[in-house]
C-alpha cells in the first residue's frame, strides 16, 4: 500500500467519529439511547450507572463537532505515521 494522504484519512476518520456521534444524538432525541445503553450494561454484567440528560440542540451539535475535529486529527497524524513507516520500509528495502 503506498502514501496516505493525511487530509483525506483526517476527513474519512473524522466523519466516522462524528456520524457515530450524530448516531448517537439521533437515539437521544428518539428517547431509545437509554434503553440501548442499560442493555449494553447489562450484556457486559454490569449494572447500569448512567442516567441520560434530555436531549439539547447545541449540546448535540457540539458533541458532533468537537468528535468530528478529534476524528480528523486522529486520522492525519495515523496516516501521517503511515507515511513514515512506508518510507523506511521502502528505504530498508533498497
Amino acid at each position: 500500500m503506498g502514501r496516505l494522504s493525511p487530509a483525506k484519512a483526517g476527513l474519512a476518520f473524522g466523519l466516522f467519529l462524528g456520524g457515530l456521534h450524530a448516531l448517537w444524538c439521533v437515539l437521544v432525541a428518539a428517547g431509545v439511547a437509554q434503553t440501548l445503553l442499560d442493555f449494553v450494561f447489562w450484556l457486559h454484567f454490569i449494572r447500569p450507572p448512567f442516567m441520560l440528560e434530555p436531549f439539547e440542540v447545541i449540546r448535540a451539535l457540539l458533541l458532533v463537532v468537537v468528535t468530528s475535529t478529534i476524528g480528523f486529527a486522529i486520522g492525519a497524524v495515523l496516516a501521517a505515521i503511515w507515511n513514515s513507516v512506508q518510507r523506511s520500509s521502502v528505504e530498508q528495502q533498497r
